[in-house]
């Protein structure tokens, strides 16, 4: 059985345009298949920014950390366990003034952790999280893939690689804010 991971970061939830059509590519991918899938919804998770406490909290030894200290890790390990446990991560991604969604960040955030999903080398950092596939459906109001403006798709593919996922794909859907759309 396929495990996959389907991340929405939509302000608009359901209704948004990311939303719909990953929904779509998720159908696809589970039609007649023997799949489990678990859905992450960022936008009404509420995931916090990053604060030093909760680093701290990673980086004590579970065995030592305090109640609070425990409370702080069992998010991000609970979020790198779904990830870990995933083969398919199929990611539905607005553009947001030329980036990922803040909720995508911070959840970004909790999943890269030195040790557990990459290693630093002698000759840098090495992803632990190998073979996996990631398929990213991007959505936008206007027209940026392969331009300048673009720094979403090489953030993603260059965070993706950190943590070991390199099989990565994108499906676009632009221009949905032009005039004409």
């Amino acid at each position: 059985m396929k495990n996959i991971l389907f991340i929405t970061s939509s302000l608009n939830g359901r209704q948004g345009q990311s939303t719909m059509l990953g929904e779509v590519l998720l159908s696809n991918l589970t039609a007649g298949a023997n799949v489990n899938v678990v859905k992450r919804d960022l936008a009404s998770d509420n995931l916090p920014h990053l604060t030093q406490a909760e680093m701290g909290a990673w980086m004590t030894e579970e065995s030592q950390r305090n109640e609070e200290q425990a409370m702080l890790a069992e998010t991000s390990d609970k979020l790198i366990k779904e990830l870990q446990d995933s083969d398919i991560l199929v990611l539905s991604m607005p553009m947001y003034n030329f980036g990922v969604p803040s909720t995508f960040k911070a959840w970004v955030d909790r999943v890269a952790r030195a040790g557990v999903t990459f290693r630093y080398t002698e000759n840098g950092p090495v992803g632990l999280l190998e073979n996996k596939k990631a398929i990213i459906v991007a959505v936008r109001g206007g027209i940026y893939a392969g331009t300048e403006h673009d720094s979403q798709t090489q953030y993603l593919k260059d965070f993706l690689a950190f943590i070991g996922i390199k099989d990565v794909s994108f499906t676009y859907a632009e221009g949905l804010n032009m005039p004409g759309s």
